[in-house]
């Protein structure tokens, strides 16, 4: 059996030390300056195909409007952010070719790239940068909006190449939060005076990114073609990238197989052996995904229901779920159980001591007898004397998922049945379940690859703070309020020391296991596939900037 070839995702920086100094004004990486980590063994070839297949239809394919990973995988090739991210996520240049920190880390001046141009062949200039922010990631961009808008002052654009960020206190994580995934620019002159949610350009994009826009068929695929003006003018190497949508796994297995696709985004772990065997077939391991990296799977709790504003029913949720369980049969050892509300590879707030819920059902059954629900035998548990709800209404409540997250549903279900809790699942494409989810809230519980980023400010702050209540997508599911987890998320992006900062995320955890708005359950990771004659893949969004096929 051939050994796998695998680049494994490198432990997260401390993002403080960004704050040291700025931009070289030189491009660093792999080849023409790209910054994710690549499988680079042969020497690149130009032009040609290559298809990749994608899980989900994105429904638009503008990604600053949204965390969704279904849209940032559709789009990202695209767009760019300021920066990019370097494989010790250290930030590198991308539109900005250098900038400079000041003012103790309260200040970031960008100097941009001279003579890039969007995809129709208007300027790119500050006047894009300014735009995209205001107007756009920090209303709509669920993670920009509930860190980097909570803290942003101004925006200065003294001239066309100069963008000046000013926030009332300094900001630690600000350069972490630039790439094409947290923060891809927009171009002004195509959306200004428009709602951006809703302007035409969100289904034919134009960006400034190694690929251009060149058709989509919505559940079938997006067709994008090299981008002959980008500005490393040795990529991309390929003429086209097909992103085909095909939402089974196990068709995505047999489409590499058979050599209509190229590149898969995740095998599950059953599959692993058998193309590995093909002698055909290459992997990356990798826990940075388009639309966010370091990611929990969690099931949020409706708090607005009253049968969730009791804590030992949540208590009692927690203690049914075998975590154990999800992380074996639905990820098949992929990953790891969640240890705390944080991601453990982001060291500025790895936590200490931090305890969640054991599987105990027993512990499960007792919480909810005293929280009023009683049971029969093995009937569904019934209200007797619960505040909000009548006497005889059953414990029943409905899951939401994505269809790629089904399989977290039918265990979820099965384990709550045990102590008398019933289930019903739905499944919803991504774009119905953010409108369902976020600004509809009509769920009970559901479930959600909570990407926490390569800071808690970028991707963990918008899921605890009363902000962040509201119609963003994948923001604070839960409507969470804790004035004191408010004013310590304020308090962390402050905070330069990273010591000062790990306390700080340290007493956020601990209060909210105590509330436990949330069940985190899994710490993903995602494992591609690609055939053998390709070779020069990234990890994220960017998977194919560097690419290239040799046939």
């Amino acid at each position: 059996m051939k050994p796998r070839s695998i680049v494994a995702m490198v432990a997260l920086s401390l993002v403080a030390g960004a704050c040291a100094g700025g931009g070289d004004g030189t491009d660093a990486g792999a080849p023409g300056g790209t910054t994710d980590q690549t499988v680079d063994t042969a020497q690149p070839v130009q032009g040609g195909t290559l298809v990749a297949a994608i899980d989900a239809d994105p429904g638009q394919l503008n990604p600053a409007i949204t965390t969704s990973g279904a849209v940032h995988t559709a789009s990202e090739l695209m767009f760019n952010g300021l920066v990019d991210l370097g494989p010790n996520l250290e930030p590198l240049p991308a539109l900005a070719e250098s900038w400079q920190i000041e003012d103790g880390g309260a200040v970031y001046r960008f100097t941009l790239r001279d003579g890039v141009t969007w995809h129709d062949g208007e300027p790119f200039t500050s006047a894009d940068v300014k735009y995209s922010f205001e107007e756009v990631l920090v209303k709509f961009h669920s993670r920009t909006k509930a860190s980097v808008g909570a803290a942003l002052a101004s925006i200065e654009v003294p001239d066309d190449r100069t963008v000046v960020f000013r926030f009332d206190q300094p900001y630690a994580p600000f350069l972490q939060q630039l790439d094409v995934t947290e923060a891809p620019m927009l171009p002004e002159h195509l959306y200004a005076g428009t709602d951006p949610q809703q302007n035409p350009a969100n289904a034919a994009p134009v960006g400034t990114g190694p690929f251009r826009f060149v058709s989509y068929a919505p559940g079938q695929e997006v067709v994008l073609a090299a981008n002959d003006d980008y500005f490393r003018p040795e990529l991309p190497y390929l003429d086209e990238v097909i992103l085909r949508v095909i939402p089974e796994r196990a068709n995505q297995i047999i489409a590499l197989e058979e050599g209509e696709v190229d590149w898969i985004f995740n095998v599950p772990g059953p599959d692993l052996p058998r193309l590995e065997a093909s002698g055909n077939v290459e992997f990356l391991e990798t826990a940075v995904n388009p639309g966010g990296s370091n990611c929990i799977m969690t099931s949020s709790f409706n708090l607005d229901r009253p049968i969730f504003q009791v804590p030992e029913v949540r208590q009692a949720v927690a203690s049914a779920l075998d975590r154990q369980q999800f992380l074996e049969r639905v990820e098949f050892g992929q990953g790891a159980v969640a240890g705390a509300p944080i991601h453990r590879g982001i060291p500025v707030a790895r936590a200490e001591g931090i305890r969640l819920p054991d599987h105990d059902p027993e512990l499960a059954a007792s919480l909810l007898d005293r929280a009023g629900w009683v049971r029969e035998g093995s009937a569904t548990r019934t209200a007797q004397g619960v505040p909000g709800v009548a006497d005889g209404t059953p414990l029943a409540f409905d899951f939401l998922s994505f269809p790629t997250f089904a399989q977290y549903g039918e265990l979820f279900r099965s384990q709550l049945a045990e102590v008398g809790i019933d289930v019903t699942l739905e499944t919803l494409e991504p774009p119905v379940f953010a409108e369902t989810v976020f600004t509809r809230r009509d769920f009970d519980t559901n479930v959600i690859s909570y990407c926490n980023g390569t800071d808690p400010a970028v991707g963990v702050r918008r899921m605890f703070t009363s902000a962040n209540i509201g119609p963003v997508p994948f923001s604070n599911s839960s409507a969470y309020r804790n004035p004191e987890v408010d004013r310590l998320f304020d308090q962390a992006i402050t905070t330069i020391d990273p010591e000062e900062r790990r306390a700080v995320y340290q007493r956020i955890q601990e209060i909210v296991v105590e509330d436990l708005p949330y069940v985190w359950l899994v710490e993903t990771v995602s494992t591609r596939a690609y055939r053998s004659d390709c070779q020069g893949f990234g990890v994220s969004g960017h998977f194919a900037e560097t690419a290239f096929c040799d046939r």
